[in-house]
C-alpha cells in the first residue's frame, strides 16, 4: 500500500531529479531511497558500479501505482 501511495504521490514529478542513496544492490536490481518526499525505487538506467551506502543523484522516469512500482535512472 505504502509503494502504491508513493507511486501516486511522485506521478507528476515524472522528469524531476532527485538526490538519493542506495539502499540495496544485487544480481535482481539495485534501489535507491530519495529523500524529499520518502520514497524507494529501483534504478533501472545507470546502476553499474552503484554499491548500498552511494549517494546518487537521479531522475524519476515511471511510475505505476498498481504495481507500486517507482522506476529511476541515474542522473549525471
Amino acid at each position: 500500500m505504502r509503494k502504491s501511495a508513493a507511486a501516486i504521490l511522485l506521478a507528476p514529478e515524472v522528469g524531476q531529479r532527485f538526490d538519493a542513496m542506495v539502499t540495496g544492490a544485487s544480481s535482481k536490481g539495485t534501489w535507491v531511497r530519495v529523500k524529499e518526499p520518502v520514497a524507494e525505487g529501483r534504478v533501472i538506467r545507470g546502476y553499474e558500479g552503484l554499491d548500498v551506502g552511494d549517494r546518487v543523484r537521479v531522475e524519476l522516469v515511471h511510475t505505476d501505482a498498481t504495481r507500486g512500482f517507482i522506476d529511476f535512472a541515474r542522473s549525471r
